[in-house]
């Protein structure tokens, strides 16, 4: 038995468990499985995400708010979407939110015609509230405009060959003759934003956001190449009109190209994971820790690309606190490369069971795998 303190201390920084539980839900499953071992337990709870849905959830709004905002979804129709104002006077926009992948709504029109106006719009409105500074998670889009409607939101005007107005679309962007940013905010120019991603890919190409990410939003492989080429044209225009290149950057083909727009406006990037750690004061937490439990509804090689649970496993490599992946799924293919980091990697399936059944009882499964484990680690008491 390993020399630890006779009363246990825990942080448990999961991910959600998308479709079943959310980060919070996961983990106060988790810490009632290790209080039925171990009563004495000091469990810290640090619910994490990756700058996709459910970050705005993770990000603490102690002393701020949660606000709802009626802006355009990705197919035009208004939606109502949640922000949040944090403490220190900052906002968090959640891409998910406003033009996301699971609305059935944006979802219903061809990812041609759909543009992310509505993310520009919620910034504005937030600006009027006097926000200055920005966390935008990236994830969860459903959108692939190369972020030319965000910044159409924010005032930039898109013409034709005949002068034209243009909708700030894919499909419209392939006729993009000029583009107007005298009419872009001007309170832009003393507004920072961090950009919440875990995905480095740059605007056009094969590695682009058309190529890589297009077809999980719908874009035919037969598409691929001419919105490639429209974002291409609209990212020549813009960089021209506002004299700075950013269609490389890492990350701005993140969201469909919204990484593009924000590196336009002078973005900051990190990991979204990163910016949640660091706003939950994940390292806080850690000091004095003997154990850290992580985990999301599957894990894989991908885990260890800036994922939550791997960002939460290194900071507590830092602090000298072994940590523990419990997740819905471990691809067992992947379990060298996970061992590498983690002190084990666990699923809390019982035995083979279906997938509706997971999802059902995902709490009450977590719990008796996380009792089980820290009966394991510290005896039972």
């Amino acid at each position: 038995m390993p020399n630890l303190p006779s009363s246990p201390v825990v942080v448990i920084a999961p991910d959600s468990f998308k479709g079943s539980l959310s980060a919070e839900e996961v983990a106060q499953a988790i810490a009632s499985g290790i209080q039925r071992a171990r009563l004495d337990a000091e469990v810290r709870i640090c619910p994490m995400a990756d700058g996709g849905e459910g970050t705005l959830d993770a990000m603490p709004t102690r002393g701020g708010e949660r606000r709802t905002l009626s802006v355009r979804g990705a197919a035009g129709p208004l939606r109502e979407a949640l922000t949040g104002l944090l403490a220190d006077g900052s906002a968090i926009v959640e891409t998910a939110e406003v033009v996301g992948i699971t609305d059935p709504v944006g979802m219903g029109v061809p990812v041609e015609a759909r543009s992310t106006r509505g993310m520009g719009e919620a910034i504005s409105a937030l600006m009027d509230a006097g926000v200055r500074r920005f966390f935008v998670a990236l994830g969860g889009s459903s959108t692939n405009d190369g972020g030319a409607g965000l910044l159409a939101g924010l005032g930039l005007k898109l013409f034709d060959a005949q002068d034209n107005e243009l909708d700030a679309t894919p499909e419209q962007l392939a006729r993009v003759a000029r583009v107007d940013v005298s009419q872009l905010d001007s309170r832009l120019a003393d507004t920072q934003f961090v950009g919440m991603s875990d995905v480095d890919n740059p605007l056009t190409g094969e590695h682009g956001a058309t190529a890589v990410f297009g077809p999980q939003k719908g874009v035919k492989p037969e598409q691929v190449a001419s919105i490639d080429a429209a974002l291409g044209r609209f990212a020549d225009l813009l960089e021209a009109a506002l004299g700075r290149t950013a269609r490389n950057q890492p990350g701005a083909g993140a969201a469909g190209g919204l990484g593009f727009a924000l590196h336009m406006l002078g973005a900051q990037f990190e990991p979204g994971a990163e910016t949640v750690a660091r706003q939950i004061g994940l390292d806080a937490a850690l000091e004095g820790a003997d154990w850290l439990i992580t985990g999301e509804g599957r894990s894989d090689v991908q885990t260890l690309h800036g994922k939550a649970p791997f960002i939460a496993c290194r900071h507590a490599q830092a602090a000298g606190v072994p940590a523990t992946l419990l997740s819905g799924a471990v691809d067992s293919a992947a379990l060298p490369r996970l061992a590498e980091h983690f002190s084990g990697c666990f699923s809390p399936a019982p035995g083979p069971i279906t997938l509706e059944v997971a999802i059902r009882d995902a709490a009450r499964l977590l719990a008796n795998e996380a009792e089980q484990l820290t009966r394991l680690k510290y005896g039972a008491r």
